[in-house]
């Protein structure tokens, strides 16, 4: 029987966003383990018949002896296991991923670009520093992969033109794609008590959290029933919010902050209109999951945002960092309450046209798996 590591930084997020590619590489017969940190989520992967390894991998650790010791210990798991494919997800895991599973004559290797991240957005001295450095580490990395899958083109065209990978080798997605079946349309609130804007996201600036409360704020002075929730974790990221600036912003009632949640279908559902006005991403789950559950989209004109919406479809496109622009957009719901059915109509159009979890997901097993035996296109 064939098998694949998965390998992450983290089992929680592979749980959440991977859950169903994980499920579709065992219906194809292959064993599957996951190589992560193991965490609240690794019992609920094991229970699908997936063995998890505990890997250790600080994500921004940079001290040099911690971080020959990890890939030491990625390269023994590789050469101990012996699994046919390896696939490696986020910055950090392609580049130690690729690296020990190349030592260790992994037969196929490839790895997911989840987004730029961090290091590549921005400026100043010290991003540049780490741009630079991530670009040789990708570049020293990536060349030992058979494919690298994108999710979106101008992810793959910024790795093409700094030569990190070579044409060939790259394949560009739809995302992760969404469950269109869990993430159903479902009937809203009413609109007469106020419209509800959700933002689902890590608790980062980078997000344009702080734009969207500018927006909410200046929204609620004019329109006070109008409702501006934010659902997203803490993160150890540089550009995350400071509790006290959350805080502020709670006790001001300007948002509601509602924490972490399993259900977010159940959020979703209780909202009318998503908004994420991000820097940039890879293709957002969270903006998926709300179209395919009919709900219009007001998000930012940049990669992985951009590929979401047809602007005046099903929703509004805006130019990134631009709170007066972002509370514009939020008003035409306010104004024409209409536009949540019409749009949202058109939102999950989309989803069911391009971004259908089970059609991604057969397309990445079968790159992955192709020449391995147990294909599937």
């Amino acid at each position: 029987m064939r098998s694949i590591i998965l390998f992450h930084n983290t089992t929680y997020y592979l749980k959440l966003h991977y859950l169903d590619l994980i499920q579709c590489f065992l219906r194809q017969g292959w064993t599957v383990c996951c190589a992560a940190p193991r965490d609240a989520a690794t019992a609920g992967l094991e229970s699908e018949g997936v063995r998890c390894i505990d890997v250790t991998l600080s994500r921004r650790g940079m001290n040099p002896f911690d971080e020959a010791a990890a890939l030491g210990r990625l390269y023994r798991i590789f050469r101990r296991e012996r699994p046919d494919a390896v696939l490696n997800f986020s910055i950090k895991p392609a580049i130690y991923g690729s690296v020990a599973a190349g030592l260790a004559g992994v037969p196929r290797v490839c790895s997911m670009i989840t987004g730029l991240g961090y290091v590549f957005l921005g400026r100043g001295p010290l991003r540049a520093m780490l741009s630079a450095a991530a670009g040789w580490g990708y570049r020293t990395a990536l060349g030992r992969n058979y494919r690298v899958f994108f999710q979106n083109p101008d992810d793959r065209d910024f790795f093409l033109r700094r030569r990190i990978v070579q044409p060939g080798q790259d394949v560009v997605l739809n995302g992760t794609g969404v469950d269109t079946k869990r993430f159903a349309p479902v009937d809203g609130p009413d609109t007469s008590r106020g419209v509800r804007f959700l933002m689902v996201a890590r608790l980062l600036a980078d997000k344009g959290i702080r734009e969207f409360v500018d927006a909410a704020a200046h929204l609620k002075r004019s329109e006070p029933r109008v409702r501006c929730s934010l659902l997203g974790p803490r993160d150890d990221n540089p550009s995350v919010i400071d509790p006290r600036e959350l805080k502020q912003w709670i006790d001001s009632g300007t948002i509601e902050y509602l924490g972490e949640t399993e259900d977010v279908a159940g959020v979703i559902a209780d909202h009318h209109v998503f908004v994420l006005p991000s820097y940039r991403e890879g293709l957002p789950r969270a903006t998926l999951e709300a179209m395919s559950m009919g709900k219009p989209v007001v998000t930012t004109d940049v990669p992985g945002c951009r590929e979401t919406v047809e602007n005046g479809v099903n929703g509004f496109l805006v130019p990134s960092g631009n709170a007066v622009a972002l509370r514009r957009a939020m008003e035409r719901f306010v104004d024409d309450p209409e536009l949540i059915r019409s749009m949202g109509k058109a939102s999950r159009t989309m989803v069911l046209d391009k971004f259908d979890v089970h059609v991604v997901n057969r397309h990445i097993v079968g790159v992955v798996t192709r020449g391995l035996g147990h294909e599937s296109e």
